[in-house]
């Protein structure tokens, strides 16, 4: 949990650090909102300064009414009340027209920033997703991300407002008085610099404790989602998941209060210097009107410029203030958009692996010599590690898949068979060595030509709460509209007849999300995913990962027989643990904490009398 706010300083920064942190990410946010809507960038630009310099007339128009009352001239009065009311109404034409852009605006970057952090995340690697450290960035670049850049352009462009104002109101002033100046700057500046420490403070506590917010979220997802609904009731998990979830959000609570208790202490104790600054040139020119040596009209206009001045050099403080909190919350937004292009190869061998691999390596030079030539799939000396393991999931792997060929990979839960499939599909690249398709290395295909050639269901398959033909038809997405192709798709992976039962047929909504929805079985969602994967026509290589598992015997004997019949022509990958499906490969490959300690036939494995032989004899004791 996030310590308390003493334990951890901020390091001092001087003037100059604080003012390049102020401004650092205003040019390329700026460039974010013009992109977004140029028409409504520049209207709001517009207006902003258009504010800037209306008050300034407002200011005139009052001092020349109150010359105007005093001389008794009626006429010069009244044209000077209209001219105010004019410059009042333009005044709340361009605040309400400001409002309305900055709304517009604000909704319209909204959804053009969330479309582009997602777009972020659809190119980046699998192995990001496994990365806890990655979801802490997407989190802190998807909270307020749709607020902040326009809260960052607004002030920015108040700020400009601010300055024009000030300007204005200190070239009327200074010919009362340029001390009155200097009070109404610095009478502002201590409660600004307490805003500016007090955003650095809240904008680190939120950027510590993104991993609890997200375990937070994660509690109230499995406290309010069917997914889990059953498990929570079941076993009696509600009051303890609740229990945590309290104590998370109450925590969190305190250490809100605690910020904005201080935050706002300190900001109204400030702010009253401002006041004291405010009131004492009042009374001074108070006191010099009575004393005949100021008009009534020149202290009104004084009076007001130097209350709208000091208002408008607080607003300039405070929009730097602003500034830099925005600044603070829009570097998680750039960091999390600047992540390192998953297109790149990742690294091999670090020197020290190396070393302990140069047998394995010229093992690997020796397949390279008869594979590269060779059409199919070829896997050179490969190993993998997941992102921040030391442990490999895959070590020393030499296997050659010819075109057309079966292979069934075997082992137990962790060998390392779905992380095979992962590096040939190009989910992952290889750690060390490499895989080659068709005599071409993997990292040299486009990955959307590469990804076509495959067609995969993988064991943890998806339950898309929408219809039951975008369920299969996004087996190929582009395809999702050619009705009679879903249609055979849903023939071959065995959900024809419970296609046929629901209201509805292919446009019948599954799932308990949304209105109307049918929930299925596991083993009828199994078969919408065979559907799923029966899409890819054009695939030449098949993997079915646990594709049965959920089925009873005789749907699992219908669905590998109509397997066997698409298989005809393609390579063929089977994960699983049932040795009547695993027989009817060809080759069967076993894995073993990551490596390769058998391959053949089943009839050649089972004579071998190895780990195979043992794994098949245990599960036909089962059904003796």
């Amino acid at each position: 949990m996030v310590p308390p706010l003493e334990t951890k300083p901020a390091p001092p920064q001087s003037w100059t650090e604080k003012l390049r942190d102020s401004v650092a990410h205003v040019r390329r946010t700026l460039a974010l909102v013009w992109t977004s809507s140029s028409p409504m960038t520049a209207a709001l630009a517009g207006m902003t300064l258009v504010g800037g310099f209306v008050p300034l007339g407002v200011a005139y128009a009052g001092k020349r009414i109150v010359d105007a009352v005093v001389a008794h001239a009626r006429e010069a009065t009244l044209r000077w009340v209209v001219f105010e009311l004019g410059l009042v109404v333009a005044l709340a034409c361009v605040q309400r027209g400001l409002a309305l852009v900055r709304s517009l605006l604000g909704a319209r970057l909204g959804i053009d920033i969330n479309v582009t952090i997602l777009q972020k995340a659809l190119g980046l690697d699998l192995r990001f997703f496994e990365d806890p450290e990655f979801y802490d960035k997407l989190t802190r670049a998807r909270r307020e991300a749709s607020s902040r850049p326009i809260a960052l352009v607004t002030e920015s462009f108040g700020l400009v407002q601010s300055i024009i104002t000030l300007v204005g109101y200190g070239a009327l002033l200074v010919r009362f008085s340029g001390w009155a100046v200097l009070a109404l700057c610095v009478a502002t500046v201590p409660a600004t610099l307490a805003e500016m420490r007090y955003s650095k403070l809240a904008f680190r506590v939120r950027n510590w404790r993104s991993p609890e917010s997200r375990r937070l979220l994660y509690l109230e997802y499995v406290l309010a989602n069917d997914e889990h609904a059953k498990e929570v009731k079941l076993f009696g998990l509600g009051p303890t998941l609740l229990g945590r979830y309290r104590a998370l959000s109450e925590e969190f609570y305190r250490e809100d209060r605690r910020l904005y208790v201080q935050r706002a202490t300190w900001t109204q104790v400030l702010s009253l210097v401002g006041t004291g600054a405010f009131y004492g040139a009042y009374a001074a020119m108070a006191a010099l009107a009575a004393a005949g040596k100021l008009t009534l009209g020149n202290m009104t206009m004084y009076v007001i410029a130097f209350r709208q001045g000091q208002q408008a050099f607080q607003s300039g403080l405070g929009a730097i203030g602003s500034i830099y909190e925005h600044n603070l919350y829009m570097s998680n937004l750039w960091e999390y958009l600047g992540i390192e292009d998953p297109e790149e190869p990742a690294p091999l061998l670090s020197s020290a692996d190396s070393t302990a691999s140069a047998s394995a390596v010229a093992s690997a030079s020796r397949l390279a010599s008869t594979t590269t030539s060779t059409t199919g799939i070829a896997l050179e000396d490969v190993g993998f590690r997941y992102p921040g393991k030391d442990a490999w999931a895959l070590r020393h792997v030499n296997l050659v898949v010819p075109r057309g060929d079966s292979v069934a990979l075997v082992g137990e839960n962790g060998a390392g068979k779905t992380t095979l499939v992962k590096l040939m599909t190009r989910l992952y690249e290889p750690s060390e060595g490499r895989i080659v398709l068709d005599g071409r290395d993997l990292r040299e295909w486009p990955r959307d030509t590469l990804r076509r050639r495959f067609g995969v269901l993988f064991q943890d398959y998806n339950q898309y709460q929408l219809k039951v033909r975008e369920n299969v038809g996004f087996g190929s997405v582009e395809d999702l509209d050619d009705v009679p192709r879903i249609q055979r798709a849903t023939e071959r992976g065995g959900a024809g007849e419970l296609v046929s039962s629901l209201a509805g047929g292919l446009d019948a909504p599954l799932g308990r999300w949304f209105q109307n929805g049918t929930e299925l079985s596991g083993g009828q969602w199994q078969k919408i995913a065979l559907a799923r994967a029966f899409m890819r026509e054009d695939a030449d290589i098949l993997v079915l990962d646990e594709p049965t598992a959920a089925l009873d015997a005789e749907a699992e004997h219908a669905v590998f027989e109509r397997f066997r019949e698409l298989a005809e022509g393609r390579t063929t990958i089977v994960i699983s643990h049932r040795f009547p499906t695993v027989r009817m490969a060809r080759q069967i490959i076993v894995l073993d904490h990551g490596t390769i300690v058998e391959s053949g036939t089943h009839d050649e494995l089972v004579a071998r009398g190895g780990k195979y032989a043992h794994m098949f004899a245990l599960q036909a004791e089962g059904y003796r």
